[in-house]
């Protein structure tokens, strides 16, 4: 049995995205930008892709910028809101992605900003008492919060950060990457300038996502050179991906409900048995409180063992992929551990879900990883 349990890394794709795509690498090969027959198919199936993502998310289809993935969508949002509306105070949480973190602080050590974090507490929950005193300041703002933790699965309530954004008027963005296809979202009431996206992350393909940037709100350029994108992203554009992203998100709202219900329940199953099999075990975060986290994602904190030290690699091993949540061995450790205050000399895994998981593989995995720490107690 092969078990795959790494899916807030990447997905599988799903096979009616690969047919989607399919005519866009054969057939339909001109290029967008040509006024011919051949570039304008391809142009039209890049605004009906466009259309598509945008009325899903109940959004303007010119809202709708594609990008390579999650990682330029966010460097988009921060460095348009530092350059483009002149924002000096960027307010954050240390749980961010390095696509956030490494970005602000390669800014804020050019002097361009000052940087701020929400202060949180052991289990990862936002003050945001603190951040409506944080915006209390005269220089501009940007609030660049993640609707869900990559690592620890941790929700945030991007609502009211919306709201608290707007009444203070502050520049709002959320690295949504791991909920956007997961959870529904309507960009019509949701008081956010930015979001990111990724189609890897909900079983569409890799090197493609999207930034939805408001309506009246400036980008600053990343790409210079052509007028793709409404001259907002340069460089001819990635179409079978983009088809393959709409696709698969499409696909994900039409069961989107079913597949929460089903997951979730996977992942109960798993903190259940984990939680009878082995003494001592620990849930980083509020990975393990349904309503508060990512249901895709557990983070699990293991007992310190010395006989057998590298539970990842026997899980490999045994055919199973996961994350950690921490590499030790090498000297480092995962920034979202430390934020918490986690033991990171304890073994960390992230197990994360999809709708190809199954009931079985949850249990082969559980038993897998009793019978190591039962080998070793004895």
């Amino acid at each position: 049995m092969s078990i795959y349990l790494d899916n807030a890394a990447t997905t599988q794709l799903d096979r009616e995205v690969f047919e989607a795509m399919t005519p866009y690498l054969l057939q339909n090969f001109g290029n967008p930008s040509s006024h011919h027959g051949h570039g304008r198919i391809v142009k039209n199936a890049i605004e009906n892709a466009r259309i598509t993502i945008a009325n899903l998310l109940n959004a303007s289809p010119n809202e709708i910028i594609f990008t390579s993935g999650g990682t330029e969508a966010d460097n988009t949002a921060i460095l348009s809101s530092v350059r483009s509306h002149q924002v000096k105070h960027v307010i954050t949480t240390p749980f961010e992605h390095h696509a956030v973190l490494h970005t602000l602080d390669a800014l804020k050590n050019s002097g361009e900003i000052e940087l701020s974090f929400i202060d949180t507490d052991n289990r990862g929950n936002l003050d945001l008492n603190r951040l409506d005193n944080l915006l209390k300041g005269n220089k501009k703002a940007l609030v660049s919060v993640m609707h869900a933790n990559n690592e620890i699965g941790n929700l945030s309530n991007i609502e009211l950060i919306g709201e608290i954004c707007c009444s203070k008027g502050a520049l709002f963005h959320s690295d949504t990457v791991q909920t956007i296809g997961h959870y529904r979202h309507d960009l019509s009431k949701l008081k956010t300038h930015f979001i990111a996206a990724s189609a890897h992350k909900f079983h569409g393909p890799k090197g493609v996502g999207f930034i939805y940037c408001k309506d009246g709100v400036q980008l600053s350029q990343l790409l210079h050179g052509g007028a793709q994108e409404r001259k907002q992203r340069a460089g001819t554009e990635n179409i079978h991906g983009i088809i393959g992203l709409a696709k698969a998100l499409e696909i994900a709202y039409k069961d989107i409900d079913e597949h929460q219900v089903y997951i979730q329940k996977l992942k109960s199953r798993m903190i259940a048995k984990l939680s009878d099999q082995i003494t001592d075990i620990q849930f980083n975060g509020n990975s393990a409180v349904a309503d508060k986290s990512l249901y895709t994602v557990l983070s699990v904190s293991l007992p310190i063992n010395h006989a057998y030290g590298d539970v990842l690699a026997y899980l490999d091993e045994n055919n199973i992929s996961v994350s950690g949540g921490s590499a030790c061995s090498t000297g480092l450790a995962s920034h979202v551990l430390k934020a918490i205050g986690a033991d990171v000399y304890r073994n960390t895994i992230r197990f994360s879900f999809s709708k190809y998981n199954t009931a079985e593989e949850i249990d082969y995995t559980v038993e897998k990883l009793s019978a190591l720490y039962k080998a070793i107690a004895a």
